[in-house]
């Protein structure tokens, strides 16, 4: 009898009316993601934002965990492969590009690296009671990449962000939503009904007007945004030619503590 490989993780979507439902699909590895899958939700946000019949995006998670990072091997090392996004695409990070449309994301479980990242992204976010947050990539040698060294920072203020990215800890959803990282906090697997509760109500508001609103509010912080991702290659030049980085990630693989030299 053949051995049965796991199924690779995907990004699916479902549409409800005027809102897209865009849905993380890899439970068996606490939703992951892979670089196929960074392609699949970079599609995903850009067909929201094309798509004039979509008005609203609810981005959402199977499982029990919203996500636990990246797949770090097949990103980081000999063993990482290629992305080949769209240069046309929106960017789910929002550093190339931003939806033009609302986003209500919902969490749950586990919500690493990436997945903060991806909802300070977005516009609104519904966590579980259980979510557990963690920008831990300076544990791995690296940095947070995806935005968080500034949104996390338009969020919850420099002395929460610091706070949180200088330790890079876990903290609850009650300690998200003190700080703004999470606007509403529901009973575990209530989360992605109620983001679904709150795009449609949006979706029932004039489009025109909702963009605009975002556009607007956009223009407000984007000159800044815009200088902390320009500094962004800087970032990973020094990290990514670090003895720490190659450290981090071989203690991640064979799961122990890493040592770092700050070299």
């Amino acid at each position: 009898m053949s051995e049965q490989k796991a199924p690779l993780g995907r990004i699916r979507t479902e549409v409800h009316g005027r809102v897209l439902k865009i849905i993380i699909d890899n439970p068996a590895k606490k939703n992951s993601f892979n670089p196929q899958m960074m392609v699949q939700i970079s599609d995903a946000m850009t067909l929201l934002d094309r798509n004039d019949d979509y008005w609203a995006g609810v981005v959402c998670a199977e499982g029990s965990d919203f996500t636990s990072g990246l797949d770090m091997p097949k990103f980081f090392g000999p063993k990482a492969e290629r992305i080949d996004i769209p240069a046309a695409n929106i960017d789910v990070f929002g550093l190339k590009g931003r939806c033009r449309k609302p986003v209500v994301t919902a969490v749950q479980g586990i919500v690493y690296t990436i997945g903060i990242e991806m909802m300070l992204a977005g516009d609104i976010v519904v966590a579980a009671s259980n979510s557990r947050f963690c920008q831990m990539e300076s544990k791995r040698g690296i940095a947070p990449l995806g935005g968080a060294h500034f949104r996390f920072l338009t969020r919850a203020g420099w002395g929460d962000a610091m706070y949180h990215l200088f330790l890079c800890d876990e903290f609850d959803a009650t300690q998200a939503h003190r700080i703004g990282l999470v606007q509403e906090v529901v009973d575990p697997g209530k989360q992605i009904e109620r983001a679904m509760e709150l795009a449609q109500t949006i979706a029932k508001n004039a489009p025109i007007g909702i963009q605009v609103t975002k556009e607007a509010a956009l223009k407000y912080i984007e000159a800044a945004e815009r200088a902390a991702i320009d500094y962004i290659p800087k970032i990973k030049d020094r990290v990514f030619n670090s003895q720490d980085m190659m450290e981090g990630i071989q203690s991640f693989v064979e799961r122990r503590a890493a040592v770092f030299k700050g070299r």
